[in-house]
């Protein structure tokens, strides 16, 4: 077979070149027309439906930390926890000698004791001062029959004038000393609370020896450092047994495995639809093409700049515009078999906002 009876016609057979030029010419403008009506009604379709996902690649995996720190300064005795180890709320990941700590509980209950047994003795001396009272009462009235006999035998002579005043001064003496004791009686009384009866340990002295007792065993017990909550040591070699640790000085770090969410910093022209609740797709550098889901957890309610040290000052002519971050949390949903997400990851977040856009919004307001 020849080549010219192989390639295809463009041309009917009783069609001329002529016409085939003027059939060709007119489709050209209806070919470019309808080229351009597909790409505007495909991006018109596009701009409807697309602005519903916002995707963020500055976020980062974040994880519940804190460096331990002992409440109290002394000699480390023994390190329990080895670096990256797994540990559980409550285990004693280090301890410091809790000697001096002991002493100075035993002491403090000493005391405590001892004003124990001090109030219990103003109880008694109350009691005894109100006898003291009694006795002294009756010596009044004694010297108050005396000296009413002796005024009545003053005025027949049968007493001598110095023996009535003697009487006199002795009746003034004994009602000053019944008013004395009655003074002290409430004083002791104003010490017990105004309740001879009062129980020792409801007072305030007892309760504030109780309380240096309190803060003693705290002491001694945080001699013994308990892990906050679960998650795994790090930096643990900073600290050896033997040496000096001061009180609220970092020994080494605890970083959750347990309690981890993305931290995600989008800008706030891409946030306009972002709710709480929203559903999100996380994917992370270290493990590409594993998905996880999440959901938009919070929002924060300034911008990054407004938390920092020396927040920027617009206040000058030479002010130039800067598109903000809004930092939001997205909480991810984990499974037994997914691989271990750590603090500090890269990892690119994409939220559904369930918004669709309306032709209504490209009508002037």
């Amino acid at each position: 077979m020849s080549q010219s009876a192989a390639a295809p016609r463009l041309v009917s057979a009783d069609e001329t070149p002529l016409q085939a030029r003027k059939r060709f010419r007119l489709l050209r403008p209806l070919l470019m027309l309808g080229g351009i009506l597909v790409v505007a009604v495909g991006s018109f379709f596009y701009w409807l439906y697309g602005g519903r996902y916002v995707s963020i690649d500055n976020a980062y995996v974040r994880a519940a930390k804190v460096a331990v720190a002992a409440d109290v300064s002394g000699t480390v005795l023994e390190v329990n926890v080895r670096e990256g180890q797994i540990v559980q709320k409550g285990d004693v990941m280090f301890r410091i000698n809790p000697r001096k700590f002991e002493i100075a509980l035993e002491g403090e209950r000493a005391r405590l004791a001892e004003v124990e047994l001090s109030l219990r003795a103003m109880k008694v001396d109350y009691q005894r001062m109100l006898r003291d009272i009694e006795a002294r009462q009756a010596q009044v009235q004694a010297n108050e029959a005396t000296f009413e006999r002796f005024a009545n035998l003053v005025r027949g002579g049968s007493v001598t004038r110095a023996d009535y005043d003697d009487a006199r001064f002795r009746l003034a003496a004994s009602r000053a000393e019944v008013q004395s004791l009655t003074e002290l009686a409430k004083v002791q009384l104003a010490r017990l609370g105004g309740d001879p009866d009062v129980d020792v340990t409801t007072m305030p002295q007892y309760l504030l020896a109780k309380s240096q007792v309190e803060e003693a065993q705290r002491l001694l017990d945080d001699t013994a450092f308990t892990a906050p909550f679960n998650g795994v040591a790090t930096q643990v070699e900073s600290i050896q047994p033997g040496m000096y640790l001061a009180a609220a000085t970092p020994a080494f770090g605890l970083v959750s495995h347990e309690r981890v969410w993305i931290e995600a910093s989008p800008k706030e022209t891409d946030i306009t639809y972002v709710k709480l609740g929203d559903p999100a797709t996380v994917t992370v550098d270290t493990y590409p093409g594993r998905v996880w889901k999440g959901v938009v957890e919070s929002i924060s309610p300034a911008s990054g700049a407004e938390f920092s040290v020396l927040p920027a000052q617009n206040a000058s002519g030479n002010w130039v515009k800067v598109v903000q971050r809004i930092p939001l949390r997205v909480r991810v949903e984990r499974k037994p078999e997914d691989p271990e997400l750590r603090a500090g990851m890269s990892v690119v977040v994409s939220i559904d906002t369930g918004h669709v856009r309306h032709v209504t919004d490209l009508l002037p307001r």
